[in-house]
């Protein structure tokens, strides 16, 4: 975004457990980006603990949840994750998951469909990294 001459956005904070630190402003974002592209690009999330999976909000999920990661035991089957991420934050499940896209390890997963395969469907795994992605519009 363009405030005054200057270039307002999100930088990732690596110091933190937190994916990103407050909005920075610098005269020269070319030259800043640059700088950072490393540091941007070799950004993943936090490591889960033995026994668990790193589940990833954005968006809405972000908003619910006022988290932006949670670690969850595993192994889980995707079809009672909606289940388990509404005991920890109630609403969420008819208020965000209902029109949430999941990726498991960055692949697009239709929940419904594993859900109808009951005990044949997906299983997150230890060391799994799962993110709830809702609808994002603009205008």
């Amino acid at each position: 975004m363009q405030f005054g001459g200057h270039l307002h956005f999100r930088i990732p904070n690596p110091s933190t457990s937190t994916s990103f630190c407050s909005f920075a402003s610098v005269e020269n974002p070319r030259s800043y980006i640059a700088k950072t592209q490393k540091v941007i690009i070799g950004m993943s999330s936090p490591k889960a603990p033995a026994g668990h999976f790193t589940l990833l909000y954005f968006a809405a999920a972000t908003s619910h949840t006022q988290k932006e990661l949670d670690f969850l035991p595993a192994p889980l089957p995707l079809s009672q994750l909606y289940d388990e991420v509404d005991k920890r934050y109630p609403g969420i499940k008819q208020k965000v998951l209902s029109t949430s896209a999941v990726t498991v390890n960055l692949d697009y997963v239709d929940v419904e469909e594993e859900t109808a395969k009951d005990e044949q469907g997906l299983v997150i795994k230890e060391g799994d990294e799962v993110a709830i992605i809702p609808p994002v519009s603009s205008g």
